[in-house]
Formats: C-alpha cells, sequence, structure tokens
C-alpha cells in the first residue's frame, strides 16, 4: 500500500472512532453504490449521515474541509440517494457531514451538515 493510500486508511480509521465517541453508529465504511463510493455511513439517532473523510498531511485539517467542493457535493448527493433508493430510506432524515483529519496527528475537524444536497435539475 503506498503512502497515499496509507493515510487515507489511517484517516477513516480516526475519523470513524472520532463519530463513534460521540455516539454515532458506524454502518458502513467504503460503502459502494452504482455511481462511486462514500467514506462512511453512519446513523445520528434516526438521521442517516453520509460522511466525507479528508485528510491532509500538508495543510492541516482545513485543507481537508476545502477539498470537498461543489462538484464533489453533487458527486456525493448522487451516492447518497443511491443508497437510500437501494434501501427503500428514500423518505428518511439524511445529512452529509464532512470529518477532515490532520494527516500527522490524526485530530478530527467535524462539520455537521456541512452541505445540503447539492444536485443540477
Amino acid at each position: 500500500m503506498d503512502a497515499r493510500h496509507q493515510l487515507g486508511r489511517e484517516a477513516e480509521d480516526a475519523a470513524a472512532e472520532f463519530l463513534r465517541r460521540r455516539g454515532y453508529e458506524i454502518l458502513g465504511r467504503n460503502v459502494r453504490t452504482a455511481r462511486g463510493e462514500i467514506d462512511l455511513v453512519a446513523r445520528d439517532g434516526d438521521t442517516w449521515v453520509f460522511v466525507e473523510v479528508k485528510a491532509r498531511r500538508s495543510t492541516g485539517a482545513a485543507g481537508g474541509l476545502e477539498a470537498v467542493d461543489a462538484r464533489k457535493q453533487r458527486r456525493l448527493s448522487r451516492l447518497a440517494l443511491d443508497f437510500l433508493a437501494r434501501g427503500g430510506l428514500g423518505e428518511a432524515p439524511a445529512r452529509f457531514d464532512v470529518v477532515a483529519v490532520d494527516g500527522r496527528s490524526l485530530a478530527c475537524t467535524h462539520v455537521v451538515n456541512a452541505f445540503d444536497c447539492a444536485l443540477d435539475h
């Protein structure tokens, strides 16, 4: 495994543990849909949470947050809608969170409800 993939795995481990400690139920990691992959799928009470994990070695957590641009938001929105539709959960409450992970310390910055469903109509 190369250094980039190793960092990604460590960041996802850190993010999952961070969320678990805050009461989230982690239901899936690297969840595949027909359109791609969701880093983490979790539940926060009755709400489905689709989590994008971003890690950066050089710029800390803030650089990870900036990486979830409009294009990425649209892609994640499509993935989440596919996931909910497949599970017959189309009306379930859901949101998008981002966990940015500092690649050096593995410190997590959690943005709850980081963006709204972002689809072109």
